[in-house]
């Protein structure tokens, strides 16, 4: 199965010269954590999460309504097509040591995003689906054999 059947197609996003405050009040606005960081020509150029908020600004002491996001945010933006199978996504992840990752089309414009938390739900909803396929097999009478 392919990563892009099952990415979040609603990426939010902010530009690099928008503010960290910006991105603050949009993650609380929209209930997310995490922002895809798009450049002019919309294409990803990195990501911003609330934990780089907290440790690149508050803790740093810096002032979130003059620091960029160009300044915070993680580079290069690690991204994945949409076409790639969930094994290789996984892979891609845990060598980057990464939680969520940017899915981009052919051209290389953002199509969605994906987490680890939407692979595991993914996976679980599967073994749920091999639990009853045994469970209704182990239900049903042996068959007879004839001699």
């Amino acid at each position: 199965m392919s990563i892009g059947r099952i990415c979040c197609r609603e990426v939010d996003v902010i530009e690099p010269e928008e503010s960290a405050a910006a991105a603050a009040v949009r993650m609380r606005d929209r209930c997310v954590g995490t922002l895809a960081v798009l450049d002019a020509n919309q294409l990803p150029v990195g990501i911003v999460t609330d934990r780089d908020l907290v440790t690149r600004v508050m803790a740093a002491g810096k002032d979130p309504a003059r620091l960029k996001i160009a300044e915070i945010i993680t580079r290069p933006a690690e991204t994945v097509r949409e076409d790639a199978p969930i094994e290789d996504v996984l892979l891609q992840m845990r060598g980057a040591r990464i939680r969520r990752m940017l899915v981009v089309d052919d051209s290389g414009r953002l199509a969605g995003i994906v987490s680890v938390d939407d692979i595991v739900s993914l996976l679980s909803e599967e073994f749920g689906r091999v639990g009853h396929l045994l469970d209704s097999q182990a239900s049903q009478p042996p068959l007879s054999k004839t001699v």
